[in-house]
């Protein structure tokens, strides 16, 4: 659906009128033409460059003087630096512009009537005066000839299948003498050949006329010039003739009994379909036909037939298809005069939408078309997104408001009675359904929808530069309708590098006349080739791009409407940095920005390049949308996003769950958006369309109705296109509880209501599936944060369902209750049995319900609710309903039945699996059944919720506590076990379970009230005492055998084995037994301070040699980053020789060397496996984690010596006796190990290592970067350390005070 927009159109007329053009060809160097006339070779420049180079061809004889002479084929060479000419005498010459020099380098007797070079230049043909081609290298070597015309079909000749010839096949209407008929070509037919090559050139076509039919015949050749196949006989065939580049049709023209056409032959010969050209057979000729570089655009070039008295009109014809179907997108009139007629026309091979055409007045053209969507430019809802398409003289508009019609077909069409060329619709959002047209006569015509037509002559207004005005058909390109019902036009400047911008006036309608005039209000000259034109219909900003890239705003609202450049926000004027053909103006952030997309699908926004791979775009509101490269529609919100987060957006990977992205078919362009709707079109490249709706502005949508509370639209949008309908409620929770009511009466649908309850979750859709994308999504506290979400709506909606009419939504009612969590289906249940026993209520309606909450829930489920509500009525209800034989329910319910009341509802709650429900009733049925309710709770382990149905004081109580202390201590909570048999007066195994779990003194407390005896007392507590020592409790031990067995002696002795002097020392003296002084404490002192000597000299020893061990490994290490920079070192023997160097490993080897053994050691015991996780780093020489090995076994030797300040009681003790010596060695031992330590941790611990325990060089917060940087500076690469406690130096307390200061 798209039209051929004009961009530019260039002029150009030499002064070289002695002679006619010929034919041209394009020059290598841009813009030049090279044209062949009687006389011989002249080179047109670009506009602005007054010199034009000529060669003679007459002064060698090789054209006569008199002008005779014709050229009939010029091809540039640029590798041979010189223009190849072919003339009709038969002379191949080779002229060089620069030396003016003329070489003939072939002729043929029979004289020449086409040259025609392959693709590649790596061949020429000649078609010969004899009928014959030959073809040449481009060293113009002969490779072979031969005749044009050849009696076989060719290497490509169709198999018979043996159905008859021809001639006896049904001929039509006209009979089988109709085949036998002698044809004759057409009068006004030259005769002469026509060759066209396939866009590989691995094949040329070549339409001659046959001498024995009559008619022309298209036979293809090979490269090699080897016949491959001979088209059919086809009546009235003309000579134009054109390969497609993409290869697969030849076109020509059949002139047909009633009509004019046309054709296509495939490289077999065969037709394979047609169009007819608007024109009535024996109108016109078609002289020559060419398809553009890239097969998407067909020219044709046509002259009239029948005219008397004047020379014939001309006229330039560009075709293009879609779907099927061919559209006339553009026709150029070039009147009558015969300085106007063409000579020949081009397509440019680089610029592919380039059409270059030469005139007899050498006039030279050429015009630049692109693609373009012509859309109304409306965003209300009384905008029909019309899409106009041109079709001759007609335009095809499709109103997608109102339904998606594909291409050719259309709402309506618009017969107008010259060919259009270009349409625009009106920039004032309020009549974007009207149309002007500009047709091929340069007439204006007004649509106005809803109204009568509105013809409007152009012809009145004069807007020519001078009397020697060149004749160009499509002077005026760029129509714009603006606001104010005013019409802007660019038109040709008095320079070829000049526009004009006209702008026109509807002057009043008057009397008598049948047609409004335009008047030319003013006309503003453009330094500069206009390229685009853009009017926003927001924004009301006209825009202009020139050839230069730069970007002009054009104040047409002002009193003098003036043309000033584009300034960006930063004050520096805009210049796209490649030429955009096609551009549009929106805000970005509130800032007023223009957008423009090349042909090479780069999008800017001013300056800015945004992205590379953008195949079409559309403003739609607030939202940007796209189609990629990579088949994906993309849609953003420009309200509050910047141009750098619009750049990453584009060019970064999207979320997956991201409203902003969906994928779409192969080649997908956008036509138009929707307004006030979600329909996004867009076609496909073979011409058929496809609706979207694209998510971020179906979300946009609801949102905005939402807001407005308009729910049922936003639940039918929801419904049609799958949007999960928790977003009703999630966009705005509090709106949504304040106007439930408004959304039942609303949706007035029960099953849409239930649909809605069944889709609710707990989740906030606003922050998982449907992020906003402009940031503004529902950021309210929640009004009930003790409440769960579905259970909250299910709650207020039902409230609301019964206030409205409870019978109406009865069955929501039901769903509400089913749906919370967890589900109330005994209330459910209940309404339902409550619904049967009313009388206002029709049984069916009851029956219903019934149906319907089966539906919700599981019919075994349901029947177990019901059972639970006790009420048989209901059961039997429910089981009606199911599949259950009723031999099977109705004994057990009978059974039931005769139950008492207690006993049955323990029954049914111990079938239903509720124990602790059945307990209660049980525990009601009387002592009777205890038995059974003990059974129970050892069952199902509900001793608690069994304690708290009977008194304290009962013999249930105590038995129910026996059973529970028993369970207790086979679980081995011995402790817990004796207070619960102290609770109910077990006193014996309250004793018992307190012994087991070493609480002595509650075993004390339990042995006293048994009443034990002294003796009996003192043996608890000795035994007691011996399971204390075993687990160093040596002051509690001391504390029962002091007290319990006065065995004080014993006492002091246990004391001092678990170095509690002072305590021993108190009780020495308390019995008066000094004696024990000389005979157990001062030895036990002296043993003391001689073992704390020996410890603190081994850990001082073993510091040493490790901290120096460590130094050593750290210096390979550095040693070894230093020599190797990349990491594959150390798998290279010379490293084994070392051992030390072996350690030096990255953490990819660590990894790799620790996943190996891990994997073994897992396949051995525990024990080993115990064994290892103690031993993880190992302190052998030359292992992976040596140094890390050393920084633990250095780090355990601190906290060791740490613990040591335990010694102040040793020392006064010592103090005491009078060993000063000793206390003080030992102070100043203790005191140097400390020191030592405190100044060796910042060495061992250095701070690029505690460092790399904070922020690891390799890790989840790694960038690139820092990585580099890391290395750059020669960090050695953290290793992979499984207790990064082992990194972090040890602490010291400083607080404690444990030196004695007479020791100094």
């Amino acid at each position: 659906m798209r039209n051929l927009r004009l961009l530019r159109a260039g002029v150009r007329r030499s002064a070289a009128v002695t002679s006619t053009p010929q034919c041209f060809c394009l020059g290598a160097e841009p813009g030049t033409v090279l044209v062949g006339s009687q006389y011989g070779l002249v080179e047109l420049r670009p506009a602005g460059d007054s010199v034009s180079r000529e060669v003679s061809l007459t002064a060698d004889g090789f054209l006569p003087e008199d002008g005779s002479g014709c050229i009939v084929g010029v091809e540039d060479l640029p590798e041979q630096e010189s223009v190849c000419v072919a003339t009709a005498a038969g002379d191949i010459l080779l002229c060089n512009l620069n030396t003016k020099q003329v070489e003939c380098v072939g002729s043929v007797d029979s004289g020449l009537s086409v040259m025609s070079w392959s693709p590649d230049q790596e061949l020429v043909l000649l078609a010969t005066g004899q009928q014959t081609l030959i073809m040449m290298t481009r060293d113009f070597e002969p490779i072979t000839e031969k005749q044009i015309h050849q009696d076989e079909f060719g290497e490509g000749k169709f198999v018979s299948l043996g159905w008859g010839k021809k001639e006896t096949q049904f001929h039509g209407s006209e009979g089988k003498q109709a085949a036998q008929r002698k044809q004759t070509v057409l009068s006004w037919d030259d005769g002469r050949p026509r060759v066209t090559w396939r866009g590989d050139g691995q094949f040329v076509a070549v339409s001659a006329v046959c001498p024995e039919t009559g008619t022309r015949k298209v036979r293809v050749w090979s490269r090699e010039l080897v016949l491959q196949s001979t088209s059919e006989p086809i009546s009235g065939l003309e000579q134009a003739l054109s390969w497609k580049p993409s290869g697969n049709l030849i076109a020509s023209t059949q002139e047909k009994p009633n009509r004019h056409d046309v054709v296509f032959l495939e490289k077999n010969g065969l037709l394979h379909g047609e169009f007819t050209l608007p024109f009535q057979k024996g109108q016109v000729k078609v002289n020559e036909m060419l398809w553009n570089a890239d097969s998407t655009i067909l020219a044709i070039w046509l002259e009239d037939l029948k005219v008397e008295n004047s020379n014939p009109n001309t006229y330039v014809q560009l075709w293009t298809t879609g779907n099927y179907h061919w559209y006339l997108k553009q026709s150029l009139h070039f009147g009558s005069l015969e300085e106007n007629r063409l000579v020949s026309l081009l397509w440019d091979q680089e610029n592919v939408y380039r059409l270059h055409i030469l005139c007899q007045g050498w006039h030279y053209l050429f015009y630049d078309w692109h693609w373009s969507t012509d859309h109304g430019l409306g965003e209300n809802s009384q905008h029909m997104a019309n899409v106009a398409v041109i079709d001759g003289d007609k335009v095809l508009v499709t109103a997608f408001q109102h339904a998606v019609v594909p291409p050719p077909m259309c709402t309506y069409e618009l017969q107008l009675q010259q060919a259009v060329n270009q349409i625009a619709f009106h920039t004032d959002p309020k009549h974007s359904g009207d149309m002007a047209i500009l047709d091929a006569d340069n007439r204006i015509s007004v649509y106005r929808y809803g109204e009568s037509t509105l013809v409007v002559s152009w012809g009145t207004v004069d807007v020519s530069c001078g009397s020697n005005e060149v004749m160009n058909p499509l002077g005026l390109r760029f129509l714009t309708w603006l606001p104010d019902d005013s019409f802007l036009v660019v038109g040709q400047g008095q320079h070829a590098a000049q526009s004009v911008l006209h702008h026109l006036t509807a002057v009043p309608h008057a009397a008598g006349t049948e047609e409004e005039c335009l008047n030319l209000r003013l006309s503003v000259p453009v330094d500069g080739e206009v390229i685009s034109l853009y009017c926003s219909p927001v924004t009301k900003t006209v825009a202009l791009q020139l050839a230069d890239r730069r970007i002009l705003k054009y104040l047409w609202e002002a009193a003098t409407p003036v043309l000033e450049p584009w300034w960006n926000s930063s004050g520096s004027a805009v210049q796209f940095p490649y030429r955009c053909v096609q551009t549009s103006i929106t805000r970005i952030s509130g800032e007023e920005v223009i957008l423009g997309l090349t042909d090479r699908c780069r999008l800017f926004v001013n300056d800015t390049e945004v992205a590379s791979n953008i195949t079409s775009f559309a403003i739609h509101n607030e939202f940007l949308l796209v189609t990629t490269n990579s088949h994906t529609c993309q849609c953003f919100c420009l309200k509050n996003l910047s141009v750098k987060a619009l750049q990453a957006g584009l060019s970064g990977a999207t979320a997956p769950n991201s409203e902003t992205l969906r994928k779409v078919e192969r080649g997908s362009r956008i036509v138009t958006v929707v307004p006030q709707d979600t329909k996004v079109v867009l076609q496909m490249p073979r011409g058929n369309l496809e609706t979207v709706h694209h998510r971020a502005l179906v979300l946009a949508q609801i949102r905005k109705w939402l807001d407005r509370l308009m729910f049922r639209e936003a639940f039918q949008c929801m419904r049609k296109l799958r949007i999960n309908l928790n977003l009703l409620y999630d966009h705005n929770p509090k709106v949504f509880l304040e106007n439930t009511e408004t959304f039942i009466k609303q949706i007035d649908s029960v099953n849409y209501i239930n649909l809605f309850f069944t889709e609710l979750k707990e989740e906030d859709f606003t922050k998982t599936m449907y992020p906003s994308l402009n940031d503004s999504s529902n950021t309210q506290p929640c009004q009930h944060p003790d409440q769960k979400k579905v259970n909250l709506i299910c709650d207020v909606m039902r409230v609301a369902m019964e206030h409205i009419d409870p019978q109406k939504y009865c069955l929501s009612i039901l769903t509400a209750h089913v749906k919370k969590s967890p589900p109330e289906l005994e209330i459910a249940l209940q309404k339902v049995h409550d619904l049967r026993g009313n009388i206002a209520v029709q049984p069916e309606f009851a029956e219903e319900a019934l149906k319907y909450l089966l539906f919700l829930v599981d019919v075994n489920e349901l029947y177990d609710y019901s059972l639970g509500t006790y009420d048989f009525d209901l059961v039997i209800m429910v089981a009606e309903k199911s599949q259950k034989d009723p031999k099977e329910y109705l004994p057990f319910l009978n059974t039931l039945r005769k139950m008492e009341t207690n006993y049955q509802r323990y029954t049914i709650d111990r079938h239903l699996k509720r124990y602790t429900k059945a307990l209660g009733h049980l525990s009601k049925c009387g002592p009777e059944h205890f038995s059974e309710f003990l059974n129970l709770v050892k069952d199902q382990n509900l001793y608690s919720e069994a304690l708290k149905l009977y008194l304290s004081d009962t013999q249930e109580y105590k038995d129910i506590s026996d059973a529970y202390g028993e369970y207790l201590s086979q679980k081995q909570l011995y402790e817990q076990a004796g207070l619960i048999f102290a609770r109910a007066g077990i006193f014996a195994k309250a004793l018992d379970a307190f012994q087991s779990s070493g609480s002595w003194q509650q075993a004390l407390c339990m042995a006293s009230r048994l009443g034990y005896t002294k003796d009996k007392l003192s043996n608890l507590a000795r035994s007691m005492a011996g399971k204390l020592v075993e687990q160093r409790k040596h002051a509690e031990a001391a504390i029962l055998l002091e007290q319990y067995t006065q065995d004080y002696e014993e006492a002091v002795l246990l004391l001092l084995e678990g170095a509690l002097w002072e305590e021993a020392l108190r009780l020495i003296h308390k019995y008066d037994r000094l004696d024990i002084l000389e005979t157990n404490l001062k030895p036990a002192i002296l043993e003391a301070q001689k073992s704390q000597l020996i410890f603190l000299d081994s850990q001082k020893t073993a510091f040493l040699r490790h901290k120096s061990r460590l130094q050593v490994v750290r210096q390979l290490k550095e040693k070894a980053c230093e020599n190797q920079q990349d990491y594959e070192v150390p798998h290279c023997p010379e490293l084994e020789l070392l051992s030390e160097t072996s350690s030096v490993v990255t953490a990819s080897d660590m990894n790799s060397k620790y996943s190996h053994s891990n994997s073994r050691i897992s396949a051995r015991s525990s024990k080993n496996r115990r064994k290892a996780e103690r031993k993880r780093y190992s302190l052998k020489e030359g292992s992976p984690l040596e140094d890390i090995a050393l920084l633990e076994v250095l780090g355990e030797s601190v906290r060791a010596v740490e613990t040591v300040k335990d010694i102040h009681v040793l020392l006064k003790q010592l103090v005491l006796f009078g060993y000063d010596e000793q206390a003080g060695a030992l102070q100043q031992v203790l005191e140097e190990v400390l020191q030592l330590m405190e100044t060796s941790v910042s060495e061992i611990w250095t701070p690029d290592l505690q460092q790399s325990s904070v922020s690891p060089v390799l890790g989840p917060n790694s960038t690139a970067n820092s990585i580099m940087a890391a290395y750059q500076q020669k960090r050695m690469m953290p290793p992979v350390v499984q207790d990064p406690e082992v990194l972090t130096p040890p602490k010291f307390n400083k607080n404690l005070q444990w030196k004695l200061h007479l020791l100094q």
